[in-house]
């Protein structure tokens, strides 16, 4: 049984298509990578997914339950944890609190199980040495962790991640590979929409591309990207960005550290309570049309 599911899965906003009769399945512990041209709906396509949108017609499965008409805050905690493509972390709570509020909001973790999701999270993500850092003072690189650490913080099965790679360098485009890398290797499934080209080829078994709402070819990246009508859509037919013309898999190493700064002190109490802590932003409207 796949562990997601869309069937016949159609949405519009006006004219805008976004998917139409999309069916889509992604079994567990997979690896899937979507690529696409701005403005083609990826984004969106998460929304169905995580329940930040409604589909107008059409069935979306998890673990094998129909969840079309349930929102965010049930589907994350049935197991469906996302990233969005602009961290935007509470800046004036330290990193620590940042993804204590996702375990408890997110995951609905309560006390001593809340405190330990999140220090874990941290340290799969390498960045529990900022643990007591407040978040507005990290650099776009540990956001990115952070991004990824509130969500898995929620004890996902499957993590969607929304252009994590973007605007990194190659070596820190590297360090969050392998991070990916780690979680999915715990038997996580990760769908994976990147405009880094390299980082899906060194990670996703399968990669499929998203325009006009439907899904153009899937299989493994170097039989999408050597697709004709994926390379004039997305790559403009540019022959230099055939599959074989991208950087090669990076030798696997440990890029997160085992050690860091020993989290805080557990609250008495849950985060929700502490001053009214929100849970973590929904996307931006203008992000829904990606």
């Amino acid at each position: 049984m796949a562990l997601l599911e869309l069937d016949h899965v159609t949405k519009r906003f006006g004219r805008v298509v976004i998917a139409e009769d999309l069916s889509f399945t992604v079994d567990a512990g997979e690896t899937v990578g979507i690529v696409g041209p701005n403005g083609a709906g990826k984004t969106s396509l998460f929304g169905l997914i995580s329940g930040d949108l409604t589909p107008g017609a059409g069935q979306v499965n998890f673990a094998g339950r129909n969840i079309t008409r349930l929102d965010s805050a049930a589907r994350a905690r049935l197991g469906v944890g996302r990233t969005y493509q602009v961290p935007r972390p509470f800046t004036d709570m330290t990193v620590f609190e940042n993804v204590l509020v996702a375990a408890q909001q997110g995951g609905g973790q309560r006390r001593k199980a809340s405190y330990a999701a999140a220090a874990a999270a941290l340290e799969r993500t390498g960045i529990a040495v900022e643990a007591n850092t407040p978040a507005g003072r990290l650099g776009l690189l540990a956001r990115k962790r952070l991004e990824i650490a509130r969500a898995l913080a929620t004890g996902p099965s499957l993590l969607l991640l929304d252009e994590v790679a973007g605007g990194l360098t190659d070596p820190e485009v590297t360090v969050l590979v392998e991070i990916v890398r780690a979680v999915n290797a715990e038997g996580t499934a990760v769908i994976w929409i990147e405009h880094v080209v390299r980082a899906l080829t060194s990670l996703v078994a399968r990669m499929t591309c998203l325009y006009g709402g439907e899904f153009i070819g899937d299989g493994t990246p170097a039989e999408v990207l050597a697709n004709p009508r994926v390379r004039e859509i997305y790559f403009g037919a540019d022959p230099d960005l055939s599959a074989d013309a991208l950087p090669a898999e990076p030798e696997k190493k440990d890029a997160v550290p085992s050690g860091g700064t020993t989290p805080p002190n557990p609250p008495e109490k849950d985060a929700e309570a502490s001053g009214g802590t929100t849970p973590p932003n929904p996307p931006e409207k203008d992000q829904q049309h990606e």
